[in-house]
């Protein structure tokens, strides 16, 4: 049993990394330095929600490097590392909380509060020079990052919210089973 839900994790997996590889084309804003309000986010914490962190972590930082390898916008290696695996890894931290209606709300912003710090550090050191004559780089890099990373994470809310409940009826996760039996419980 345990195999076939190692092989029902990992098709999970590829299936999340395609999803929000294919939706990283559809933007609602390009920005020029890097970011943008995309769906790209909701396959990978919804996938976090539905397996775990462990496994979310893992298929962010997959997709990570295959976006870096996409469309890669390189300055330092530690640039790449923290715009990259680590702020879609980031992504997966969404599978600390339970695939509940809360759950999926605090760890959506969970989430996408950790890939805003990736980003951030990111824009701090290594983007400083494209700040506004007067800005300070801290207020810049969160400006920054703000404008396009707000909006994605009001979608990936609505967007995991909806696809979670849905999956929920057709094919629950073993997570997602656990967590309406607890609340079942709770009541």
């Amino acid at each position: 049993m345990g195999s076939v839900r190692n092989v029902r994790v990992l098709t999970e997996a590829a299936l999340a990394i395609a999803l929000a590889f294919v939706l990283s084309f559809v933007k609602l804003l390009d920005l020029p330095f890097g970011g943008s309000i995309s769906l790209e986010m909701v396959p990978l914490i919804l996938f976090a929600l539905r397996q775990g962190v462990v496994p979310g972590v893992l298929a962010g930082v997959v997709y990570g490097f295959l976006s870096l390898m996409v469309d890669p916008f390189i300055v330092h290696p530690v640039q790449v590392l923290l715009d990259y695996p680590v702020a879609f890894g980031a992504l997966g931290l969404a599978g600390l909380f339970r695939p509940t209606t809360l759950g999926t709300i605090l760890g959506t912003l969970a989430a996408t509060a950790a890939r805003f710090v990736a980003h951030f550090f990111s824009g701090v050191v290594f983007f400083a020079t494209y700040a506004p004559e007067g800005w300070n780089p801290a207020v810049y890099s969160a400006a920054y990052n703000a404008v396009y990373l707000v909006p994605s994470l009001v979608i990936a809310v609505v967007g995991v919210r909806l696809l979670l409940a849905a999956l929920a009826q057709a094919r629950p996760s073993r997570r997602q089973v656990e967590a309406h039996e607890g609340a079942a419980r709770a009541t």
